[in-house]
């Protein structure tokens, strides 16, 4: 654990402000879900991941939306790249979500894109390294939160989206979501 040298008081209510610095670094928002830890006498708040406490769930999706597609498969949180299946998995496992991203969820809509037809290539990570070609992004949304985001991906030339493709990554996008209803 990194100490940050900040200090606050707790109020009559039992509340704590975190700082501002703090919220920026860790891209927390208000109304963002955080998990409250304890050991001994240390208390430790996490951001919750509703997607990433469905562990096995998630990887065994992406896995089965990478085998059926036969493109790179993502299941992303509203913070990072929580699992990646296919070919440049690595490149993108566990790194943040871009900016461009975090608009897509916060608009709660699907976005399709593809370089032959002319459309914008959204990057899905900070510094994203692979040619993204074509591209669908699922928000999954339950209960009128976005949770995160199922995504295929490709990087061959050319290539397009098929409508098979679409409609499995909003599948998997939906029963996501309905895990949480």
């Amino acid at each position: 654990m990194k100490a940050t040298g900040i200090v606050r008081r707790i109020d009559e209510l039992g509340r704590v402000v975190i700082p501002k610095e703090i919220r920026s670094t860790l891209r927390l928002k208000s109304g963002d879900p955080l998990e409250i830890f304890t050991e001994k006498d240390e208390l430790m708040l996490k951001k919750y991941s509703p997607i990433a406490s469905l562990e096995k769930f998630s990887e065994g999706t992406a896995k089965s939306l990478n085998d059926l597609s036969g493109h790179l498969a993502l299941i992303c949180d509203t913070d990072e790249v929580l699992y990646a299946a296919g070919a440049g998995r690595r490149e993108v496992h566990g790194k943040s979500i871009s900016a461009a991203m975090d608009r897509i969820l916060e608009g709660r809509r699907s976005y399709i894109a593809s370089l032959s037809s002319g459309e914008r290539i959204i990057p899905i990570t900070e510094n994203a390294a692979s040619p993204v070609t074509a591209q669908i992004i699922v928000p999954i949304v339950s209960g009128g939160d976005c949770l995160g985001a199922v995504a295929l991906v490709s990087t061959e030339q050319g290539a397009k989206m098929e409508a098979g493709a679409i409609k499995l990554a909003q599948l998997s996008a939906t029963i996501l979501a309905n895990q949480f209803d």
